[in-house]
């Protein structure tokens, strides 16, 4: 997810979980060290389902938001 100001990447999160609420990401998301504006999260292959990502972010002025977005997946 990119952001219009930079992360501070010690308390910026992003999870994804399947419909059940069962985090399916196994490794913490990480800013981007070349663009610190952007957070990411590996996912492994996953099934038709429906899923959401759970987002925070603190920018480097201590400013925190948070929100979730769904997407499926056929």
């Amino acid at each position: 997810i990119a952001f219009d100001g930079r992360l501070e990447p010690s308390f910026s999160t992003l999870t994804v979980t399947d419909t059940s609420g069962k985090q399916v990401n196994t490794v913490k998301a990480a800013v981007d060290a070349q663009q610190p504006t952007v957070i990411s999260v590996p996912l492994p292959s996953l099934s038709a389902g429906h899923y959401t990502v759970h987002w925070a972010a603190v920018a480097s002025d201590g400013h925190r938001t948070h929100g979730d977005y769904s997407f499926d997946v056929k």
